[in-house]
């Protein structure tokens, strides 16, 4: 019996082989029949694209209090201002330390606390710059003291660089100067000034400030509403028609780009007339429009030309590529007001979210926001 079974078992497997031998044979010579005998099967290799995709949003951080701007270091750390319209809070400045935590910075002696406002600590924050030099600067409204700042650190050790108070003929009582761009090379920076429209230049080491307004593309455009959710948006009981805004720079630092909150238009400037407080003509003179935005609270400027708008009125953010050409990034319900924009090192776009519309100043005096609020970033390109 044994021998028997061993006998049987033998030849099937010998059968099973053969049979698998001649099934190679005829397919090869189907192949060659049909002149292919020279064919090789494609590479089995995968052709998905490796890292994040166009338009992906990721969470950095989770917050119970509205984050108004954010800043990110070359290594990759976070700041962020702490929106005033978010009432009293025992910090107005602080560093992103993880998805629920952060911390205050430089250091709790710079903040506020109890509502106690002072000359020596931080009063109302909003546009924050980290300069590519190793400075954080950020615009100070005074909103408490009656008086706007700029205030400069040293990322690295937390020191005061300069604390520089415009005079009341820059910014006059009512301003609201809350966006920034900084050229550290020039010691030179570039504030908007959104309640009397104008730009404001400031130099760092001299303290020297001069200030370019009452040109139509300061403005906020009269056609142009914003509406979120279908729902027009009201600011102190008043259509919301906000002017310029969000600024940036090219990579040289020469050229500033600017827009209204409420516009659809984009335009730049050369920064050295600014610099050199060229007369208001030369200046006006030599505005150009860019090209189209969305309605948007925040702007940013990549190194290749490419601009970065919130979206306002969509949930969203969008693209204008140096070819003139505007376009979706994203649009997500998570996006409830976009506020700040900051491109990284690594090619992440940060974004602040603060359903800014729920504040008391947009909202009937009613604060109805749900936190909590969020930094999330979003990849925007498709390499």
């Amino acid at each position: 019996m044994h021998t028997a079974a061993f006998g049987f078992k033998r030849p099937v497997a010998l059968l099973g082989s053969l049979t698998l031998f001649g099934s190679l044979v005829l397919f090869g010579g189907l192949l060659t029949g049909c002149g292919m005998e020279h064919s090789t099967l494609p590479a089995t290799t995968s052709t998905l694209k490796p890292g994040p995709a166009y338009g992906e949003m990721r969470s950095v951080a989770v917050m119970q209090i509205r984050p108004g701007n954010v800043a990110v270091t070359p290594s990759g750390r976070i700041f962020a201002t702490i929106h005033p319209m978010d009432g009293d809070h025992d910090v107005q400045l602080v560093e992103i330390t993880g998805q629920n935590s952060y911390r205050a910075w430089p250091s709790p002696a710079y903040q506020t606390h109890a509502g106690r406002y002072g000359d020596a600590t931080i009063d109302s924050p909003l546009g924050i710059f980290q300069d590519g030099h190793g400075g954080l600067w950020m615009t100070d409204m005074g909103i408490h003291l009656g008086k706007t700042r700029l205030w400069g650190f040293d990322i690295e050790s937390g020191k005061l660089i300069t604390k520089l108070e415009l005079p009341a003929k820059i910014a006059p009582k009512g301003s609201f100067i809350q966006d920034l761009a900084v050229d550290r090379a020039r010691g030179m920076a570039y504030l908007a000034d959104i309640a009397n429209p104008g730009l404001i230049t400031v130099d760092l080491d001299s303290g020297k400030t001069t200030r370019f307004s009452q040109h139509p593309s300061l403005d906020a455009e009269p056609d142009v509403d914003l509406r979120i959710d279908g729902q027009a948006v009201q600011f102190n009981g008043q259509p919301a028609k906000v002017g310029v805004d969000p600024i940036t720079l090219s990579a040289g630092g020469d050229t500033l780009y600017f827009g209204a909150m409420t516009g659809n238009s984009w335009y730049s400037v050369p920064t050295k007339l600014l610099r050199d407080d060229a007369s208001h003509a030369t200046i006006a003179a030599a505005i150009t429009r860019v090209g189209d935005k969305p309605v948007s609270d925040g702007a940013e400027t990549g190194p290749d030309g490419t601009h970065y708008f919130t979206n306002l009125n969509q949930h969203g953010l969008d693209v204008l590529t140096p070819d003139g050409k505007l376009s979706p990034l994203v649009r997500d319900e998570r996006l409830d007001w976009p506020d700040g924009v900051r491109l990284a090192a690594d090619g992440w776009l940060y974004v602040t979210v603060n359903q800014l519309d729920s504040t008391p100043p947009f909202n009937g005096g009613k604060d109805s926001g749900q936190p909590p609020y969020h930094i999330y970033k979003v990849w925007p390109t498709n390499d």
